[in-house]
């Protein structure tokens, strides 16, 4: 976290996990917590088209993600958490599970070397594992969910990653199973050796691919971090503990 500025502007670029809900939230909560400032969001265009739910959104901070949003963020010296996977993370088939889904992606970086930021790149592991996919998006059970999409968004309504899987947690339930979750951030990515390069789809592509590179290193580190910790659940760490008054020797 001592990567994250205690002052803006800077981009927090990171992957965004199944459904998108579960670990966003402890991030913001996080990073006041320990530097003293909330972070704003860039939040999928279609949020604002949910009757209501666009006042829950905006209550945590979230704007529509517009290049424009994200300028008037930054001149007013906010830190801005980016999902440059936005919508097609959140709905990832069961076989992509943290895989970044960048391709095609440019504006985050486009705008940082705008901006003449830094870009702090993050990644946040636990919440695949708190499910089993049932269904993936594109199953042909779930064209019921597609079709009520259209009818409420419209044309937005027809994109491949607007309708969530279906997945169970706990049991044949769709609570989610308890496990640890881990965050990272990463050293900050200065933009400043691409100034003046807004415009050229190819140096703001280098900016991009130098924080998807960050970011994946990020995951896998904490992937494997994640595979070596003997707390990892409720679970395992009731049963180390066990094991271990069942170790300590008894007093005569």
């Amino acid at each position: 976290m001592h990567h994250v500025p205690s002052g803006g502007p800077v981009l927090l670029v990171g992957n965004h996990t199944v459904y998108g809900l579960l670990d966003a939230p402890l991030i913001f909560f996080e990073i006041h917590r320990r530097r003293g400032v909330w972070a704003r969001s860039l939040a999928d265009h279609a949020h604002w088209l949910v009757p209501g739910w666009r006042t829950v959104m905006e209550a945590g901070g979230a704007v529509d993600g517009t290049p424009g949003n994200c300028r008037e963020l930054l001149r007013a010296g906010h830190p801005v958490v980016v999902f440059p996977g936005g919508a097609r993370e959140v709905t990832r088939a069961r076989e992509d599970r943290y895989r970044l889904q960048w391709d095609g992606r440019l504006g985050f970086a486009r705008l940082a070397v705008e901006a003449g930021c830094p870009i702090v790149p993050f990644g946040s592991v636990g919440v695949e594992e708190m499910f089993t996919p049932v269904l993936d998006p594109g199953s042909a059970l779930l064209a019921p969910a597609r079709a009520l999409g259209r009818a409420v968004l419209g044309e937005r309504g027809a994109r491949d990653d607007v309708v969530m899987p279906v997945s169970r947690g706990l049991g044949p339930t769709p609570v989610p199973r308890p496990e640890r979750l881990y965050f990272r951030f990463g050293p900050p990515i200065d933009t400043a050796p691409w100034a003046g390069r807004a415009g050229d789809d190819r140096a703001v592509a280098e900016v991009r691919d130098l924080t998807r590179a960050a970011v994946s290193g990020i995951i896998d580190g904490l992937r494997a971090e994640q595979a070596a910790d003997p707390d990892r659940t409720p679970l395992r760490r009731a049963a180390r503990r066990a094991a271990a008054l069942v170790r300590r020797p008894s007093r005569p």
